[in-house]
């Protein structure tokens, strides 16, 4: 029973986080954004004291549970070991996993870089091993193509239908680097987890790691019946944490993620998840009587049913507090008037990158920013995009080439679930100035007489003006820095290809 409901809520909290990040419409996130905002690396980054505190009495009291219903990273390798489990069935392989050594020089070697990381401010190496910025880069860029190619046949159904259900969107290569990253790293979580089951959440994972430290003294565990254990190993090749060593009867309440796949196993009733506030945090040793049978003497055979029952509830009623307290792509070509191709614009090489309004400026956003791909996903103007810069690897940054940041967007605030950009209004957007544009003379039609302007008619600050050059006749585009907001508008809408002739550099801090 208590498998069920661990799996029920594992597969609402996996659909729910992989649809917002999927989402293309914006209409998943009022209500599924909470559950980007309980993942605890963004709590932590958020200093959101309310999430931490509940994920710590939920660990304290009920054991990893995080790790088997809340991390989506975790869900997704519990998915593919039950394939192997279930390949491995039918080669009637009764024992795909056995009892494996903690290797404490992986684990905890990782943990102190994480944290050294994270604490120096190096995020590219945080976002790099953080589980849910891995599974949201995995969803973006390897998953995300799919739905919107989907999201383009029924629009394309629909339109012949006489129908605008549905609307095309671009399928587009955001960052070829990042791109490969989450491939392999998909590779990687999915060999391992083939292979080993929560191989990588107890070897490499640091929020594992850091779980694993409140989960030795767990309230209610996973126990070992001693009087009831025939030493079979059913037990121990159904745990996919590989922490059960039924030979000498322990438990590795560090590793055990509470699947409770051992529970169901046991044909024998020897396991119970139970009350075991105090005990030894290595397992439940076997012990013997005088008469050399093994008998379990800190809990009499006429409590156990009641203490397993007690155990059923304390967990049901655990997860509800808790929940409640925690609560390459195709591109087609651009063509004018039907005759002739438009080349593309190129990335312009910007003195200082750009990070969105409602981020105080680069050092905070880069700072909190776990790199979950989530901003990216949500943007409707197609804005936002990895960075390949090593100093911010794979945390977003705004480029202009596909469109610019419209004022009356206010996305991205929405969705961040680590304060990197604060949610704002539309009416708080306007007020923020995130960069200044620069117009390149060379560049420019209007230098060689063309009546153009279309930098000046589309700026919605109304900080470019056309003035007159009197010696030759022509209006040229004058940048007002004082009213620029850096919204791109005139970068993007610039007539010059394959380089625009107006560069939108951002502001080290945002000015309001």
């Amino acid at each position: 029973m208590l498998r069920k409901i661990r799996t029920a809520l594992a597969v609402v909290f996996f659909i729910g986080i992989t649809l917002l990040l999927l989402d293309i419409s914006g209409m998943l996130h009022g209500w599924l954004g909470w559950m980007a905002k309980v993942q605890l690396l963004p709590a932590v980054l958020a200093l959101n004291v309310a999430v931490i505190a509940g994920l710590v009495v939920l660990t304290l009291v009920l054991g990893r549970i995080y790790c088997s219903v809340i991390c989506p990273l975790g869900v997704l390798q519990d998915g593919i070991a039950h394939l192997h489990v279930s390949w491995k069935r039918r080669k009637k392989d009764r024992k795909p996993y056995h009892y494996k050594k903690e290797t404490k020089w992986l684990r905890y070697g990782v943990w102190v870089l994480f944290v050294a990381a994270l604490i120096a401010g190096v995020q590219a190496a945080v976002a790099l091993l953080a589980p849910y910025s891995a599974y949201g880069r995995i969803v973006q860029n390897l998953f995300q193509p799919v739905w919107v190619w989907g999201n383009n046949l029924l629009a394309s159904l629909a339109e012949r239908a006489g129908s605008y259900a549905f609307y095309s969107r671009e399928i587009w290569l955001r960052s070829l680097p990042t791109f490969v990253v989450a491939a392999v790293m998909l590779v990687v979580v999915g060999f391992l987890a083939w292979r080993g089951g929560r191989d990588y959440c107890n070897a490499v994972c640091p929020v594992g790691t850091t779980l694993s430290f409140l989960s030795r003294f767990a309230m209610f565990r996973p126990v070992i019946d001693n009087g009831k254990c025939k030493n079979c190993h059913v037990c121990e090749h159904h745990c996919k944490a590989s922490c059960i060593d039924i030979k000498e009867h322990k438990i590795d309440y560090s590793r055990c993620v509470d699947c409770f796949n051992c529970l169901g196993a046991c044909k024998f009733d020897a396991l119970h998840y139970q009350f075991a506030w105090g005990r030894a945090t290595a397992g439940h040793h076997m012990e013997a009587d005088k008469g050399g049978q093994p008998e379990d003497r800190r809990h009499p055979e006429s409590d156990r049913e009641s203490q397993a029952d007690q155990g059923r509830r304390a967990f049901l009623t655990g997860t509800v507090l808790a929940g409640g307290t925690i609560t390459l792509g195709a591109q087609s070509k651009k063509v004018d008037g039907g005759y002739a191709a438009l080349l593309d614009k190129t990335v312009p090489q910007r003195d200082t990158p750009l990070t969105p309004p409602g981020s105080k400026g680069i050092r905070d956003f880069y700072r909190h920013c776990t790199a979950c791909q989530l901003c990216v996903a949500a943007c409707p103007n197609q804005v936002l995009r990895p960075s390949a810069d090593l100093s911010r690897f794979m945390q977003p940054e705004m480029s202009y080439e596909r469109g610019y940041c419209r004022p009356e967007c206010t996305r991205c605030s929405e969705v961040c679930p680590t304060g990197a950009i604060r949610r704002i209004t539309r009416e708080e957007k306007t007020q923020y100035h995130i960069g200044t544009a620069r117009i390149d003379r060379d560049l420019c039609v209007a230098e060689d007489g063309t009546r153009c302007g279309n930098c000046a008619r589309h700026c919605p600050a109304g900080a470019i003006t056309m003035v007159t050059i009197e010696d030759r006749g022509v209006r040229v585009p004058t940048v007002n820095t004082e009213l620029c907001i850096g919204c791109g508008a005139c970068e993007n809408l610039c007539p010059a290809r394959p380089v625009s002739a107006i560069t939108v550099n951002g502001r080290y801090e945002h000015l309001k």
